[in-house]
Formats: structure tokens, C-alpha cells, sequence
């Protein structure tokens, strides 16, 4: 019995060991689990927590280390030229056509959900904006949804809307900006202003820039380009729904009274998670913008910068120069007769070079410095008028591609030989004037540069070229109809808007295909302002300038240009882009040789249809052909009272208006008009002081 009993034993104590020891196991798995759960959960926090900040997080920088941007404490980002200098000072931009920005590298939580209240933040920083040939556009304190924004180009919206998404409620984008140029598309009121914007440039509230003092309560004006550290403070009030944004020298103490203070609730405007950040750019020559220090708070008060520790601002470039001016002074004086010899041939050699890029500089053209390129770069961006980079070559000179030395950005230049100065103040007041108009449908002119005997025109390029070379030349793409009729409302948006939408009023006086230049998307761009004149110096001009087939017959008798005599071209175009022809083809049969003549002639005998490119086919909307050239032929009467306006011809082909329901009896006037101006008008020498005709902007195409 007992070696029964003990080998009973052994299997019970056996069982009972096998069976701790599975116990055994299991709790020491379930310890790693709770271990390797705790840990995952911290380092989900900390994931958390840098990614999304909560309500109560903030941060200053009295200065910028390079360790913020490139080393382990990162949290700043850079776009585009933005640079961090060695003294701790973040360079906006500086140079030409640039946009730069600085955003904190991770969003802020601004909300608990998205339909719940904005929280209150508060946000102070400390700016410089240092003119070099002009005040440059400014910068803005900016929050939005994303780091990055598409379709933004230098001199344009500050860097932060393009002109497809400006103004558009998605955008949820809220900035303070602090303008330096006037810009009469955004209502602007002058060139040194603080306003608030939210999904547009056209601020909800602005003021000129300056403070109230706390002991008089008078405004005084602060000059935000003056090149000296300006202190800004940007706060909100989520339970008042209150907005204040105040600024004072650097060296004063916040002012008691807010520069511009709001009734408004932010939160329909900001999203759960925001990004913050600045944005500057600047186009054609402007100015260096620089950020010095910044703090920042959620729901609270954002804490105040030691402005003792913030860099000085940096010098200019001209301050530079003239640093190497007193070192070369000295130099001089220590090199001797040696140095002396040198510097003669060094002169030598520039007096040479100096001929090559002679130009013309007066006093009065010191208002339009930031709109003037110097002869030299636009020699370099050209390679010296080199025939290779010619576009083509029209009745007052030729123009070429070109690009700009330091930037890259690409652009054309007309080359006008005018042997006399008269009038040359008046004529480069009214291209600087039309270089700050801003429409989508006008090709913009940078600038301009003054020779002895030559003015350059400096206009953006388009590598589509013009439309002159898909209507009459063979071209890979043929232009549809959908495109040729797009083409023609975008014409007609830009002259509507030289004529009564733009504050100075604009006569074009050369309007015809080869003038319309096509963007990528090939839309329409009315371009090449080299005989465009400002409304009130039309009419103090006799001088007669256009293309013959698109000069109203009017201007023969008075030789004054007017809004009249450029829907006149405008008629014309219109029949140029539908028909395929130009206005006046000397090698069509004697009936088609006028285009005008030839589409009247099909009209009255009820085919107006068959003037149609033949290369549209039957692809073609025919009441929309048929609105077009009956409108053209409107445009084109010879009696200057029957022309419509151009507001009118954008009415007619947007359908928001129909054509006069007597255009038959109308149109028919034409020939007894027609006979009658003639006979009254015979074109003689004597008859006309002064007469240019033009040939195409670019008749060989961009």
C-alpha cells in the first residue's frame, strides 16, 4: 500500500506545482502588459501634447537661437526666403519678389470641438520694417488653418491669399496687418496703417498707425517703415468677444487705449487647431522685414518680452556701403601712390562700363523709386538686348525676355526709342499709376527705366504669348469656342475697369489681339499700356496713335483719344477673335478685305453665321456667336453716340442685359453715318498733326 500512496502523492504535489507555476507566468505577463499600456500612454501624451496645444499653453522668445529652427528645441518653421540671422533676428524678406514667413511648427488648440467658443490668447512681438528704395508692402501677424498656401505670388495679398480664394469664407484666416502701400483694390487709406482682416484684405476695421498717448490722450502717428523696433499687442476676449490690437514705439510702455478695438466673436472664423505666424513680401524693390522677438498665450495674458535682451535692428544695405566708403577713404590714404594708380585704372575701366548703362534720373522721379529698375539690371536680365531673346517687334521698338539677376523672376521688356522728352513726367506718372491697378484680366507693368534716347517698359511675362499667334498662326492648340468667348469677357472686365472702376480712369489706345496675352490657363490679359493715358491727360493730346482696323474714325477730326474710341477697338477684337481675320487683310477677296464690312454685309442678308472661324467647326454655342458679332458690330458704329459703354458690353455678354431691341435700325444708320464722316473727314496731310501706327505688342508672340 505505501508505494501507492506515495506515488499518488507525487502526481498530486506535481500537479500542484505545474499549476503555480502557469499562475506565476500569467501574472508576469499581465505586469509587462500594465507596463508597456503605462508607457504607451505617457508617450501618447507627449505626442498629444506636442501636437495640439491645450488651452493654457504659451511661450516667448526674447530673441531667436538656431536651435528653435534647426536643433532639438525646434518650434519654429521657415517658408520661403525667410532667414534666421546670427543676431537672433528673423529676416522676413529682403531683396526682390519675395515672400517669406515664420510660423510656430506645431498648431495651437483654440477650441474644445469645432462648433464650441474660441479661446481668449493674447500675443505681443516686437517689428522693424527698413525702407531701401522704397516702404515695401509690410507684413502681417497671421493665424490659419495650414502652414502652407497655394497659388500666392510676391507683390500680391501679403503672401497669404491668391486671387481665386481672396475674400472666400473657407479660408478661415485671421490677420493683422501691418501696411506699408496703398492699395486702392482693398480700400486702402494711405500707406502707413494698422488693420484687422479676416478671409480678405479689405480689413474689417483699420487706423492709421500710431497710439494715444496715456498722459495728453492725443494720437500720435507712428511711421511703421521708419526702420526703428515698433511693439505690437494682439488680444481677444472670448467672454466680451472683444478685439484690440495695440502698438507704440519700443520705447514706450503699452498704451492704455487699444489702436483698434472690435465687438466681434472670432469663433465661426477659427477652427478647433491654428497655426500662428508672420508673412511679409514685397515686389519690385522693397523693404527688409524683421521680427525680434515674440510671445504668445492661450487664455490669458501673453508674457512681456525683455526688451533689453531683443537684438538692434540690422543695418541696411546703404548703411553698409557707406561703412566701405570710410574703409576705402582710409585705405586710400595709407596705400599711397601705388593704391592711387590702381583706383585711376579701376575708374577707367567703369567710366567705360558706365557709357554702356547710361540712364536718366530727375528729382521728380523719386515718388516712383520702388516702380524703377536701374538700365544695368535690365541689360543683365536681357542678356544685353540680345535678338535671341526678342518676342517681337512692333511701330516703337521691340521687346525681349528677360531675367531679373537676383530674384529669377521672369519678365518683358519693351524697348521704346523716343527722341523727344517732352511730356516724359506726365507719361511715367501715368505708367506708375497703371502699375498699382490690380485686375486679374490686366497683364501688370512692373516698371520702368529712362535712357537718353530710350524708355523701357517692364511688364510681367506670360510664356503663352499673345493671342494674336493662336488666332493667325498655326499653333498646336486651337482655341474652342468655350475659350475664345472666356477670352472675350476678360477683355472686356479689364477696359470696364480702366475705364469707371479704377480710381484714376484709363484710356488703353491700343486695344487688338496681339495686345491680349494668355497665362498658363490661357486666360485673358490686356497688356502693352506704352500708349495708354490717364483720363484727364486723354483729352489734352491731339497726338494720334492705335492700329489701323481698330482706330474709330473719330480721331481723324479731333485726334483725342477717349473711353468711346476703345470700345471702337474693342468691336473689332471682338470680330478678330470669332471670325479668325484681321481687321484689314489686303489678300482677301475685294468684298472680305474689311472685316467690319464683310460681317455687316452677311448680318443684312441674314448669314451673319458664316463669318465664323472655320476652324470651330459647328463646336460652337450659336446665340453666343451670334451675341458677339452682333455686338461687335455695335461697338463698331461709326457714330461714337451709338457705341455702348463698356459696363454695358460686360452687361450683354455676362446676360445680365439684352442687346437694344432696335440694333436693326440702329445698325442700319451705319452707311449714311459712314458716308457722311468721310466726306467730312478726308484723311490728308494736313488734316492730322501727328500720327503713330503700332504694330503688334509682340508680333511674334511672348
Amino acid at each position: 500500500m505505501k508505494p501507492t500512496m506515495s506515488i499518488s502523492h507525487c502526481r498530486t504535489s506535481y500537479s500542484t506545482f505545474s499549476s503555480k507555476k502557469k499562475k506565476k507566468k500569467e501574472r508576469i505577463n499581465q505586469i509587462q502588459g500594465s507596463i508597456s499600456m503605462f508607457f504607451k500612454g505617457i508617450l501618447m501624451f507627449l505626442v498629444l501634447v506636442k501636437v495640439v496645444a491645450s488651452s493654457n499653453e504659451g511661450f516667448i522668445f526674447n530673441g531667436f537661437g538656431l536651435d528653435l529652427v534647426y536643433g532639438q528645441r525646434k518650434s519654429l518653421e521657415l517658408g520661403g526666403v525667410a532667414e534666421l540671422r546670427n543676431d537672433g533676428v528673423f529676416e522676413l524678406t529682403n531683396g526682390e519678389f519675395q515672400i517669406g514667413r515664420v510660423f510656430y511648427s506645431v498648431p495651437f488648440k483654440f477650441k474644445n470641438s469645432s462648433n464650441a467658443e474660441a479661446f481668449s490668447f493674447s500675443t505681443t512681438f516686437v517689428f522693424a520694417i527698413v525702407p531701401e528704395n522704397s516702404r515695401g508692402n509690410g507684413l502681417a501677424f497671421v493665424l490659419a488653418p495650414s502652414k502652407e498656401f497655394t497659388g500666392v505670388v510676391p507683390s500680391q495679398h501679403l503672401g497669404l491669399f491668391n486671387r481665386t480664394n481672396h475674400g472666400n469664407s473657407s479660408n478661415h484666416i485671421i490677420a493683422i496687418e501691418l501696411d506699408t502701400f496703398p492699395n486702392h483694390e482693398f480700400e486702402d487709406i494711405d500707406d502707413n496703417h494698422v488693420g484687422i482682416d479676416i478671409n480678405s484684405l479689405k480689413s474689417a476695421k483699420l487706423s492709421p498707425a500710431g497710439y494715444v498717448s496715456s498722459s495728453s490722450g492725443e494720437f500720435r502717428p507712428v511711421d511703421l517703415a521708419s526702420g526703428e523696433r515698433i511693439q505690437l499687442w494682439v488680444e481677444y476676449d472670448s467672454t466680451k468677444h472683444q478685439f484690440n490690437v495695440t502698438l507704440s514705439p519700443i520705447t514706450m510702455n503699452k498704451p492704455k487705449v487699444p489702436l483698434l478695438s472690435m465687438d466681434i466673436n472670432l469663433s465661426p472664423f477659427i477652427l478647433k487647431n491654428m497655426h500662428i505666424g508672420f508673412s511679409s513680401e514685397i515686389g519690385v524693390r522693397g523693404a527688409s522685414t524683421y521680427v525680434l522677438g515674440w510671445s504668445f498665450q492661450m487664455d490669458g495674458k501673453a508674457e512681456d518680452l525683455n526688451l533689453a535682451k531683443l537684438s538692434s535692428v540690422p543695418s541696411t544695405r546703404k548703411e553698409k556701403s557707406r561703412k566701405k566708403e570710410v574703409i576705402l577713404a582710409v585705405g586710400l590714404s595709407l596705400s599711397g601712390v601705388l593704391v592711387l594708380v590702381v583706383i585711376c585704372s579701376v575708374m577707367f575701366f567703369l567710366t567705360r562700363k558706365k557709357a554702356t548703362f547710361a540712364e536718366i534720373l530727375e528729382d521728380w522721379e523719386v515718388e516712383f523709386g520702388s516702380h524703377r529698375f536701374s538700365y544695368k539690371d535690365l541689360y543683365v536680365a536681357t542678356k544685353g538686348f540680345n535678338e535671341k531673346e526678342l518676342l517681337g517687334q512692333g511701330g516703337f521698338g521691340q521687346v525681349y525676355r528677360g531675367e531679373l539677376p537676383v530674384s529669377k523672376v521672369q519678365i518683358a521688356v519693351k524697348r521704346i526709342f523716343r527722341k523727344s522728352q517732352d511730356r516724359m513726367k506726365e507719361f511715367i506718372a501715368e505708367i506708375v499709376t497703371i502699375g498699382r491697378m490690380r485686375h486679374p484680366n490686366l497683364a501688370r507693368v512692373l516698371g520702368y527705366c529712362r535712357g537718353k534716347y530710350e524708355l523701357l517698359l517692364v511688364y510681367e511675362y506670360l510664356p503663352n504669348g499673345s493671342l494674336d499667334k493662336f488666332l493667325h498662326n498655326e499653333q498646336e492648340i486651337v482655341l474652342n469656342w468655350n475659350r475664345r468667348f472666356s477670352i472675350i469677357k476678360d477683355v472686356a472686365s479689364a477696359i470696364a475697369y480702366l475705364h469707371d472702376e479704377c480710381l484714376e480712369g484709363c484710356i488703353h489706345r491700343d486695344i487688338k489681339a496681339s495686345n491680349v496675352l494668355l497665362d498658363d490657363d490661357l486666360n485673358g490679359k490686356l497688356g502693352d499700356f506704352g500708349l495708354a493715358r490717364c483720363r484727364k491727360h486723354a483729352q489734352e493730346t491731339t497726338h494720334i496713335a492705335g492700329t489701323f482696323g481698330y482706330m474709330a474714325p473719330e480721331l481723324a477730326k479731333t485726334g483725342k483719344a477717349s473711353t468711346s474710341t476703345d470700345v471702337y477697338a474693342f468691336g473689332a477684337f471682338c470680330l478678330e477673335v470669332v471670325c479668325g481675320r484681321r481687321p484689314i487683310n489686303w489678300q482677301a477677296s475685294a468684298e472680305q478685305v474689311h472685316l467690319v464690312d464683310w460681317v455687316f454685309k452677311c448680318w443684312d442678308e441674314g448669314d451673319i453665321l458664316k463669318t465664323a472661324d472655320s476652324k470651330l467647326g459647328k463646336d460652337f454655342e450659336v446665340w453666343q456667336v451670334d451675341l458677339v458679332l452682333k455686338l461687335g458690330l455695335l461697338c463698331l458704329h461709326s457714330v461714337a453716340a451709338f457705341r455702348p459703354t463698356m459696363s454695358q458690353v460686360t452687361s450683354y455678354l455676362k446676360g445680365q442685359d439684352s442687346l437694344p431691341e432696335n440694333l436693326e435700325i440702329i445698325l442700319h444708320k451705319w452707311e449714311f453715318m459712314e458716308e457722311s464722316a468721310n466726306q467730312s473727314a478726308p484723311w490728308t496731310k494736313d488734316s492730322i498733326a501727328t500720327f503713330d501706327v503700332t504694330e503688334s505688342f509682340q508680333s511674334s508672340g511672348r
